[in-house]
């Protein structure tokens, strides 16, 4: 999977752009990476159904993602409501999702942690009813010299209007994702973004 850098502007929900912009606004005056007391975005109670925490494990070049946090909209996405709420966290990534669908992902963790900055990938899946959605997901990376953290928000939307989210990412979901957009947010050329609603613009160098 190749990435693209890319303006902080490729991000399209506006709830994720608020959540890229606190990270922009924590690492202005922590560098290279911000710390995870420093991420403090708007509404973030609201946002939590819609997102998970990872610890990420490193092993000589490889790395592990644990969960520490799993929203509850992304269990029914991911197909785990038949899990008990201590079942879905406290576990690796790569265990919860299985091999197949741990390949199709892992490269924007990766990347995550490789370049220590945001990355954005739209996926385009379909739903039981035939129904075309995007699914949208933004990774967030904290720690110091490296990446220790990563907080991710995933979003599902459809053109086509109201759609079935259960199993949309699950091991028994009618088709396998297509990958759409894959891209690196660029700090570079965040100082000259203005892609927050309603605030200030955020510089980062």
């Amino acid at each position: 999977m190749e990435f693209e850098s890319a303006n902080p502007s490729v991000v399209k929900s506006i709830r994720q752009r608020v959540l890229l912009n606190s990270w922009l606004r924590a690492c202005q005056n922590e560098r290279p990476l911000p710390g995870l007391d420093r991420f403090q975005p708007e509404d973030i109670a609201d946002e939590l159904p819609d997102m998970m925490g990872f610890v990420v494990e490193s092993c000589g070049e490889s790395f592990r993602f644990f969960i520490t946090q799993e929203g509850a909209r992304l269990t029914t996405t991911y197909g785990g409501e038949h899990l008990k709420p201590e079942q879905r966290i406290n576990r690796y990534l790569d265990e919860a999702l299985g091999p197949a669908r741990y390949a199709r992902v892992v490269p924007c963790y990766l990347a995550c942690v490789s370049h220590r900055r945001p990355t954005y990938s739209i996926s385009v899946v379909q739903d039981i009813d035939g129904k075309e959605v995007a699914f949208e997901r933004l990774l967030l990376p904290f720690g110091g010299d490296g990446v220790e953290h990563i907080i991710g928000s995933y979003k599902s939307i459809s053109i086509e209007g109201a759609f079935q989210a259960a199993n949309l990412m699950g091991a028994d979901a009618p088709c396998a994702p297509v990958p759409v957009i894959s891209t690196v947010i660029s700090l570079e050329t965040a100082r000259q973004s203005a892609i927050r609603a309603g605030d200030e613009v955020i510089e980062a160098g």
